[in-house]
Formats: structure tokens, sequence, C-alpha cells
């Protein structure tokens, strides 16, 4: 049976304001509000707080489907052309490229996430399941460098590579220390190149 006109309507007005919902609260932790209320997301939204609660069971299913939007948004910059391909210098230089771009595009979020994970077990998967993309794509893109260790060194470099270029090492350089992308980029590359490097020599 055929939808009335005046249903399809309703769905249609229903679905843009919960995407309004989400817009709201992801526009809100980029202003630095890592928890936003159910109230703070209706008026910046222009949705109702009545509307908001029917559309979302509680703060945690709202913060986790907002994450989820973020995360949808921002698919391409996870994806990384080449993993394992070219000299190393090469491979270094398109990883740091692709995890400064994840961490300019998405702080904002990852701060949320971060500060919500502690009381939400939905959450704290979302981000395991993303560290463990960031952590495949590690293994592969170093894969020649990891070929032929034993497991312990295999597993100690693999976690060195991912905390050099993970995002908390740029939350420091770029919050904390105050250095510039450019700066930050620089570094990160440098202490990977060290690392990588170290870790060539150490098998010699």
């Amino acid at each position: 049976m055929t939808k009335a006109p005046s249903t399809d309507g309703r769905n249609a007005r229903r679905d843009r304001n919960r995407i309004a919902v989400l817009d709201a609260a992801i526009e809100l932790f980029a202003d630095g509000e890592l928890q936003p209320t159910p109230q703070a997301v209706a008026d910046r939204s222009g949705v109702s707080l009545r509307s908001v609660y029917r559309y979302y069971d509680d703060v945690d299913d709202l913060m986790r489907a907002a994450i989820s939007r973020s995360f949808e948004r921002n698919l391409p910059r996870f994806e990384i052309d080449g993993l394992g391909e070219g000299d190393l210098e090469t491979r270094i230089e398109r990883l740091v490229e692709r995890r400064a771009s994840l961490h300019e595009h998405l702080a904002p979020m990852a701060r949320a996430a971060a500060a919500r994970a502690r009381s939400s077990e939905l959450i704290r998967a979302q981000i395991a399941e993303r560290r463990a993309l960031l952590a495949a794509q590690e293994a592969a893109m170093f894969a020649p460098e990891l070929d032929g260790l034993t497991n312990r060194d295999h597993n100690d470099l693999l976690l060195a590579v991912g905390l050099v270029v993970g995002f908390d090492a740029f939350e420091r350089l770029r919050t904390v220390e105050g250095c510039s992308a450019t700066t930050a980029r620089r570094i990160v590359t440098r202490t990977l190149r060290a690392l990588l490097s170290d870790g060539q020599n150490s098998r010699e």
C-alpha cells in the first residue's frame, strides 16, 4: 500500500530533524562543548527538546549517534591508497599526511567521544573499532619493516608506530605545545622515520 502524502511528509520532516539534531551536537563539539546537554542541542538545532528525546532514548544514545554521523561524514579521510607500496620515506609521508588530516577534521569529535567513553560502553566500542582499523592500516603500510621480526619486536614496533602517529600525539603537538599543522607533521614524520630506521638497524 502506498503511503499517504501526509505520512511521507511527516517521515521526511522527522528525518530532517534527526539529522539537524546530530549536526547541532557535532557543531557543539567543535565549539568545545564536549558533553552538550539535550537542551543545548535542541537550542542549536531549532528542534524542540521534546522531539530530541523522542528521537533518541537518552544522552548517551544521542552522543553515540552524533559520533557515528561524524565518522560517516569523514570516512574518506580514513582511507589510504597504496598501503605498503613505495619506498619507506614515501610510505611514512603518506601515512603522516592522512593521520594529520584526520586530527585536523575529527579532533572535536574525538575529544567528545573520549569524554563520553568513560560512561558509555557503546562509545568505547566505537573508539576501539576505529583504533583497530587504524592499527591494521599501520601494519599494512609498514609490513616490509615488520616482516621477519620476532612476535615481541613486531608487536612493540607496531604499538610504537601507533603512538607516534596517533591522535594523542597530534593533540599534544597542536593544542598543548602550540605547534602549527606543518610543524606537527614534520615532528611526527621525523620521529616515525627514526623509529622505523632503528627497527631496521636492530634486526641487522
